[in-house]
């Protein structure tokens, strides 16, 4: 490590999640479940339509259908809102697309030359369940009908809506290419069994996890039709948050319940990943990620009270055991 970087990490010196007075008594608890019916709802319908039951679309609705956090889809509804629109059918198709792209990666990920775990989502994953190469084409039918899904998005009101959901699409392909998703992946494995500093192990987490959790927040935002500034304080708000999601998740690959994630813990140092825990500590790893999430909520100072799902799930981030 570069010396004085490890202390360049730390971006506030509070101990705590500042609290929002926008957030106030807001149930995170039920506005996640009724956001998830509402997703789940939609997904179903775009798989059933795909046409009659097969092995490839059994294990697309098997690994869509999971017990996911649904966060992306989540996070893209939630901005929409922070920018005064409804759960429009244009933001719901958006929503599901981002769970499709995110459900792909997982598959992949969870591949025997990638990650080759056995456990997501509390059951086995896509190759253990059917077989690598009917997982591999589930991961590439699910990116593909995300594409077509929002290809179908048709903005209500039109004109500049329509602009603004060509965006979305640039941007959630960029976020999930060799511009981001894939290439954070690349750098993860290459990073395997090596050191590495601060800095590049910032930059594979921004691409790996972080680019697709912006890509969620600026396409909700987009498909509401939010000004340039609070695209501008969404996105940012979205980079540190994704940053802090990963963060978290390191934390829990030491420290989790594999019963309660659905995954397996202690994978991470098995196969030698570059990890915060790994290069900071457990406790400085906690403290950066509830840094990241307080810079996370400053941004979302031009919001009212239309953002308060964002500034509950920004803690929610920190403090979740899955």
């Amino acid at each position: 490590m570069i010396p004085g970087e490890k202390t360049s990490l730390i971006m506030t010196q509070s101990n705590q999640i500042p609290h929002s007075d926008a957030a106030g008594s807001f149930d995170l608890t039920a506005y996640l479940a009724e956001k998830r019916r509402m997703i789940d709802r939609q997904m179903e319908q775009l798989i059933d339509e795909q046409g009659p039951p097969s092995r490839l679309h059994d294990a697309m609705h098997y690994s869509l259908m999971g017990k996911g956090k649904r966060l992306r889809p989540v996070l893209c509804i939630a901005a929409a809102e922070a920018v005064g629109e409804k759960t429009t059918p244009s933001v719901l198709r958006t929503a599901c697309a981002l769970e499709m792209i995110h459900t792909y990666s997982l598959i992949h990920d969870d591949l025997p030359a990638m990650d080759n775990d056995e456990l997501r989502r509390g059951r086995p994953t896509c190759h253990i369940r059917f077989d690598e190469a009917t997982a591999i084409l589930a991961g590439d039918a699910l990116l593909t009908l995300a594409f077509e899904v929002l290809a179908g998005c048709r903005p209500e009101n039109g004109g500049e809506k329509q602009l603004k959901q060509l965006r979305v699409v640039s941007t959630i392909a960029s976020a999930a290419g060799s511009q981001g998703m894939i290439e954070g992946q690349m750098r993860d494995m290459s990073a395997q069994g090596k050191q590495i500093d601060a800095g590049a192990l910032k930059q594979i987490h921004a691409f790996k996890t972080g680019a697709m959790i912006e890509a969620s927040v600026v396409s909700g935002a987009l498909c509401g039709g939010g000004t340039d500034d609070q695209v501008d304080a969404l996105s940012e708000y979205a980079r540190n948050i994704g940053l802090a999601f990963q963060v978290a998740d390191d934390i829990l690959n030491v420290e989790g319940d594999p019963e309660i994630m659905g995954k397996s813990a202690g994978t991470d140092r098995m196969l030698q990943k570059a990890t915060y825990p790994g290069l900071l500590g457990l406790e400085e790893s906690k403290q950066y990620a509830k840094d990241l999430v307080a810079n996370a909520l400053q941004s979302l100072k031009i919001f009212d009270t239309e953002a308060a799902p964002l500034y509950a799930i920004a803690q929610y981030i920190v403090e979740r055991n899955r």
